[in-house]
């Protein structure tokens, strides 16, 4: 490996690293299995949970017209979750995959 491609290794892992700090993950769990519970199966069959950033829930979604659908239902999502206490979710951000 070449001084160069070493160098450009270390910023891409830092970058990485810096990103996970604000991932949640001992949340992510419980959130998972209120999802579960919670969600609409049409929506949950094609949404999936993907992880939660400084208190939102980031989902995977497989076009605009589910992020729109998320959009629409946030509200109740996230009073459905409330019952998780301070692993709530604050919000819930769909992203096109």
């Amino acid at each position: 490996m070449k001084r160069k491609d070493a160098t450009s290794l270390g910023e891409a892992l830092k970058g990485v690293a810096g990103r996970l700090k604000k991932v949640n993950l001992d949340a992510f769990g419980l959130i998972r299995e209120r999802w579960e519970e919670v969600v609409d199966p049409v929506v949950k069959g094609k949404c999936e949970p993907a992880f939660v950033k400084d208190g939102v829930l980031v989902v995977y979604v497989p076009s605009g017209a589910y992020a729109e659908r998320l959009r629409q239902d946030e509200t109740v999502l996230l009073r459905e979750m409330a019952t998780l206490g301070p692993h709530a979710p604050t919000g819930i951000r769909a992203v096109v995959r």
